[in-house]
């Protein structure tokens, strides 16, 4: 390998190491704390994902949910999620008269609310909005996804600076001398380890670039599909003006018509579009499936509760399809608890990288004084 190249090379992996280190431990961490985010929320906040006692026959949806709305003045209702697992609550999200989300934790059994948290105090909803956007809106979002960009070249850097000369020399690069001098040691674990874990935190890193890029996002359907062109989530709603209809078992309905349409076991989410333009899309999980995040969609009228379309993953085009795993592989949730695990212990090695950049930096920089 050309030896000026390899120093331009090096000379860029440092600075822009250097530029972008802050921002790369923040991300790395908080990912490697949301890498297991159902596990710890569940442990802190329990009264959000267990009732007290599984009752017999749960309530109709709708008779918790009106209550909700009258008793803490929600103006605006966003999702209801229901779930398989007879153990969980029903978790149900909506705005209050104050333009404040709020989360509610409910027992299906019984309809009491066994818990309530405005949407950006909740721990994980910072965590996320850290992770994503530095807490900083959009502007943060373009920072992340700099230095995103800039660690997918960190780590190709790295691995043409880690590269051996000579093949006699790879035993050195694949092994850490632990009894050596911490100089020593901090390259090793730095270059040796960043080998390692070199495939699994580029995939996590490219995956991570959906939420940050457009371009990146249309150029998964560019790849899969053969266009840019992103087919549409939303159906419109027909109906224009509210009949004012009897809705007792509005949501109940529509909870019900999915289960006959999709027969699956599945977790089921309920959109409820804060618009008059769009139609309410309910999306049930098919947990029947070994890979995650394989759900099916059906569309109602928003006034009506009538049926207006029906979506099922099999219909997808192959961007969809492929779009909708690239949440299960940057979490490491595609497999289970072994990625997981896995996806935890590489972002948390993410983390350490600036750390032990900058000490080798400031060692060299020592040594040349």
């Amino acid at each position: 390998m050309n030896k000026t190249f390899k120093k331009n090379i090096g000379f860029l992996h440092l600075w822009l190491g250097l530029t972008s280190g802050l921002i790369v431990f923040i991300v790395a961490l908080t990912g490697s704390i949301l890498v297991f985010e159902e596990e710890i929320d569940s442990f802190i906040n329990p009264e959000f994902y267990k009732v007290p006692t599984i009752g017999t026959k749960k309530m109709p949806a709708d008779l918790y949910v009106n209550s909700i709305q009258k008793k803490y003045a929600i103006t605006e209702l966003d999702r209801i999620q229901t779930y398989q697992d007879p153990a969980r609550t029903v978790i149900i999200s909506g705005t209050d008269a104050n333009k404040k989300d709020q989360i509610f934790s409910v027992d299906p059994y019984t309809g009491k609310v066994l818990a309530v948290i405005p949407e950006k105090s909740r721990f994980f909803s910072v965590i996320l909005d850290l992770h994503r956007h530095l807490i900083l809106g959009e502007a943060g979002k373009f920072i992340t996804g700099c230095s995103c960009l800039i660690f997918v070249f960190m780590l190709l850097s790295g691995l043409i600076l880690w590269w051996p000369k000579k093949i006699k020399n790879l035993k050195q690069r694949l092994t850490i001398k632990w009894n050596a001098s911490f100089k020593r040691v901090n390259w090793d674990f730095h270059s040796n380890f960043g080998f390692y874990s070199f495939l699994f935190l580029l995939i996590i890193s490219l995956t991570g670039l959906t939420w940050s890029f457009k371009w990146f996002e249309s150029g998964i359907y560019l790849l899969a599909d053969g266009t840019t062109k992103k087919p549409s989530a939303k159906v419109e709603n027909p109906t224009k003006l509210d009949p004012k209809l009897d809705k007792t078992f509005f949501y109940q309905n529509i909870l019900s018509k999915t289960e006959n349409i999709y027969k699956y076991k599945g977790d089921t989410q309920i959109r409820i579009p804060s618009d008059t333009i769009n139609s309410i899309m309910v999306i049930k999980l098919n947990l029947e499936k070994s890979i995650p995040n394989i759900s099916s969609m059906a569309y109602f009228d928003k006034y009506t509760g009538k049926l207006l379309k029906i979506r099922p993953y099999e219909s997808f085009s192959n961007g969809d399809k492929v779009r909708r795993l690239i949440y299960p592989i940057h979490t490491g949730s595609i497999y289970g608890y072994p990625t997981k695990i896995l996806a935890f212990l590489v972002c948390l090695f993410a983390a350490t990288l600036p750390i032990t950049g900058l000490l080798i930096w400031l060692g060299r920089k020592k040594k040349s004084r």
